[in-house]
């Protein structure tokens, strides 16, 4: 591996990191705010996460020698905002612990493609942004009580956005503190270098977690993680097998969920930076971009307190501004992939309002109804289509 090293693949790491730290974790910290855990614990989740990703993404890499780059559940995560404090921490871990042994057996069986294909892709792509379409309103919502703040970081998002699109959210992180700094009167003070100390959570196991979370859960990672993940793999010339990725980081996620740590997942946005020619020239080399990734994990995770320490050191619409904005791209292609399924959009449509309402009913949470409706609707509406097709071949064979 040491010949194979370079400063472009390193970097590639590093940045995939920084990206993932930038917009995906914020919306952890919404999460933890939703259900009013202590500093102490968010910075075992925050460890919980970046442990899983750097064990599972530098023992892929390793292994089959391409840039395998892991994360947590981003889509997962923002699901969590939606349950809590409604669901306790326990049952939180105890529905990590379903979905990571359903997620083991997909990935060990190799029934990934197969599943995939069993799901309807507008309805599960409508989930999605129902669960997403939340946070992309927390952006305005904030102009109520810190105008200033949002309407810079709007701006910064959108210049960042059209010259360096790829590093879009990182300088938009430096930017949001600084005008946090000077327009809210926040104190860097307090964010020192700080070890991680894990806290152990007692897991629960309860019909509404499973119903609710695990669930739902297992779907957006299937459809939102590892499905696009694979796709951008594939299509930089990676031919590799579901079956080991899944199954790798489904065990991963088994240790992890006692510390907090939601499902350990392949990327699908930071892999593109390590799967591209910015890595390494060669693609036989690409795989240190993986390795480098999981090693600037590690190095986030052992100080996860003082990740976390700067966080809370910010006003809290800074969270959701930025969480907000860092989702506009998966809100978006989300948005376009169950609007591109005409056959069956009606059904999507009733998907993705029954998700986005964040309305709970006899105790499950909107993601659950949402594909419960959108499947009904599905079922109905697409075969009464495919029956009143059928019947006009027919009449106009005769």
């Amino acid at each position: 591996m040491f010949k194979d090293w370079s400063i472009p693949a390193v970097t590639a790491g590093f940045v995939a990191v920084l990206v993932s730290y930038s917009g995906p974790l914020v919306i952890f910290f919404q999460a933890a705010q939703s259900a009013e855990i202590s500093s102490a614990m968010m910075t075992s989740w925050v460890w919980a996460i970046s442990l899983g990703a750097a064990v599972s993404g530098i023992l892929l890499s390793l292994w089959l020698k391409v840039p395998v780059v892991t994360a947590w559940s981003a889509p997962g995560t923002a699901l969590l905002v939606t349950l809590f404090p409604d669901l306790s921490l326990g049952e939180a871990v105890g529905a990590y612990l379903v979905a990571a042994a359903a997620i083991f057996v997909i990935g060990v069986t190799g029934s990934f493609d197969r599943i995939i294909r069993l799901i309807p892709p507008g309805i599960a792509s409508a989930m999605m942004a129902g669960i997403l379409f939340q946070f992309g309103v927390g952006v305005f919502v904030s102009l109520e009580s810190v105008p200033a703040l949002t309407i810079g970081m709007i701006l910064a998002y959108l210049v960042f956005k059209r010259l360096s699109p790829r590093y879009s959210l990182v300088l938009l992180l430096v930017v949001g503190v600084i005008l946090a700094v000077m327009l809210e009167d926040a104190s860097l003070r307090g964010v020192t270098l700080r070890l991680a100390d894990p806290q152990f959570i007692h897991p629960e196991w309860s019909w509404n977690a499973t119903l609710s979370l695990a669930i739902p859960l297992v779907l957006v990672s299937l459809t939102g993680q590892f499905l696009p993940g694979m796709a951008i793999m594939r299509s930089s010339g990676y031919n590799t097998s579901a079956k080991p990725i899944v199954t790798v980081t489904s065990l991963t996620s088994f240790g992890t969920a006692f510390f907090g740590g939601i499902t350990t997942v392949i990327a699908a946005i930071t892999a593109a930076i390590c799967t591209s020619k910015e890595a390494h020239e060669d693609p036989d080399k690409r795989y240190v971009a993986g390795v480098a990734n999981g090693i600037f994990y590690l190095i986030g995770g052992t100080f996860a307190g003082t990740i976390v320490a700067l966080f809370t050191s910010l006003p809290g619409e800074f969270v959701a501004v930025l969480a907000g904005l860092a989702l506009i791209g998966a809100i978006t292609s989300n948005i376009s992939a169950f609007a591109a399924h005409k056959d069956h959009l009606e059904a999507s449509v009733i998907t993705f309002i029954a998700t986005a309402s964040g309305m709970s009913f006899l105790g499950l949470g909107s993601a659950f109804w949402g594909v419960v409706v959108g499947a009904l609707a599905y079922n109905v509406l697409h075969r009464r289509f495919a029956r009143c097709e059928s019947t006009q071949v027919s009449d106009s064979a005769r």
